[in-house]
This record gives structure tokens, sequence and C-alpha cells, in this order.
């Protein structure tokens, strides 16, 4: 018999996940996304974020590795970043 897996047990906390975040670039975007995340995981290391921009440059990507501690907090983060103005997407 199959296990059954529900979205509450795909993962393991505490772990590290990666967040992609996508805006338009500007000076204040990526600072801006490591303050929203740091109001709700003051650990934050803003070292765990990876930059790239668009091939016209238009826009940018970042991938936030943050270290989860429960869905809740993951949900919290998921839910600022997407309410945030600069924000486009969030993976």
């Amino acid at each position: 018999m199959a296990e059954n897996i529900t979205e509450e047990n795909l993962l393991e906390f505490p772990c590290d996940f990666p967040i992609k975040v996508m805006g338009e670039t500007s000076d204040a975007f990526a600072a801006t996304m490591v303050e929203v995340i740091k109001a709700i995981d003051p650990t934050f290391d803003a070292s765990k974020v990876d930059m790239r921009a668009s091939t016209g440059g238009r826009f940018i990507s970042l991938t936030c590795t943050v270290h989860a501690t429960s869905r809740a907090q993951l949900d919290d983060i998921y839910r600022a970043l997407t309410s945030h103005p600069l924000s486009k997407y969030v993976l």
C-alpha cells in the first residue's frame, strides 16, 4: 500500500529552503526583499542571496535561501514577499 504523502510532511523542519523573488531592476530591490524576509526571520543571512539579471537587464531574480523552522514561517515569508509592491513573482 502506498504511503499517504501530504503537503505537510514533504518538508522536514528545520531546513534550508530557497525562495525565488523576481522584480524590476532597481537599486533598492535586493535590499528591500532582504528587509522583508528579516522582518519575519531576523536571523536571515543576506549573504545567502544569489542575484541574476534578465538578459535585457529589465528584471532581476533573487534566490534567497532561508533557514525555515516551520511551514507557518515559510507561509508568512511568501505572503510578505508576494504582497510587496516591488515583487512581481515569488516561487
